[in-house]
C-alpha cells in the first residue's frame, strides 16, 4: 500500500469514529443543533437561546424583590430564601409576617392593615393616566398618585416614617415623619448626582 492509500484509509478511519461517537452522544438534540447566545453573537446572531424563547430551559429564581424593604426588613430572616423564590401574589403566606413586624413594634393593628394592603401584592403599581409630577414610592396608595419609584425616592426614610412614625397613626409613634431617632437613617441625598440620560444611575465609585 502506498503512503497515499495509507492517508486515505487513515483518514476515512477517523471520519468513521467521530460518526460514531456523535451516534453514541448521549446530549439531547436541542444540545446538539442550538448554538449558544456565545456562538450566535460570534456568527452575528444577536438573537440567542434566551430570546427564541427555549421551551425546555429551567431557570431557577433566586432573588425577587418588588417594593423596597417588604423582604428585607420585614420578613423574617429565616423565610428568605422562600421568600425570593415566591411570587408577587403569594399575599396570603406573606403579608400576616409584615403585618405581625409592624404589630411587633406595639404599633396598632389599623397600621399594620394599612401597610399590609399597600404592600402587597408585592409589586409596583404605576398609574400612567396620573401627573408624573405625582410619581413617588408608596403614593399610589397614600396619596393618589402615580405610583411607581423615582430615583430620587429616600425609600428607607419613607419605610421607617410609614412604620414608625405618626404620619399614618400616632398611636404609639416612637418619632415624628422623617427625623431620628428613628424614622430617618439620616443621609439625605446621594453623593453622586444622577445621570440626565439613561439610565439615570449615578456612575459606581
Amino acid at each position: 500500500m502506498t503512503w497515499r492509500h495509507y492517508t486515505r484509509a487513515m483518514l476515512a478511519c477517523m471520519t468513521l469514529a467521530l460518526v460514531a461517537s456523535a451516534c453514541g452522544d448521549d446530549r439531547s438534540a436541542q444540545q446538539l443543533t442550538s448554538p449558544t447566545l456565545a456562538s450566535a453573537e460570534r456568527n452575528g446572531n444577536a438573537q440567542g437561546d434566551d430570546e427564541r424563547g427555549d421551551a425546555t430551559r429551567v431557570y431557577d429564581q433566586t432573588d425577587f424583590l418588588g417594593n423596597p424593604l417588604v423582604s428585607e426588613v420585614t420578613i423574617l430572616k429565616a423565610h428568605h430564601d422562600d421568600y425570593n423564590k415566591t411570587q408577587p401574589y403569594n399575599t396570603a403566606t406573606y403579608r400576616p409576617e409584615t403585618e405581625s413586624f409592624v404589630t411587633s413594634f406595639n404599633r396598632p393593628q389599623a397600621l399594620a392593615t394599612t401597610l399590609g394592603s399597600v404592600l402587597y401584592p408585592d409589586v409596583l403599581v404605576i398609574d400612567p393616566s396620573k401627573p408624573r409630577s405625582t410619581a413617588g414610592w408608596l403614593s399610589w396608595a397614600l396619596a393618589n398618585g402615580w405610583g411607581g419609584r423615582k430615583l430620587t425616592d429616600d425609600v428607607v426614610d419613607l419605610g421607617l416614617t410609614a412604620i414608625f412614625s405618626s404620619f399614618l397613626n400616632p398611636t404609639n409613634a416612637y418619632c415624628a415623619p422623617f427625623t431620628l431617632p428613628l424614622c430617618t437613617d439620616n443621609v439625605p441625598a446621594n453623593d453622586v448626582a444622577f445621570s440626565s440620560s439613561f439610565p439615570y444611575l449615578a456612575s459606581p465609585h
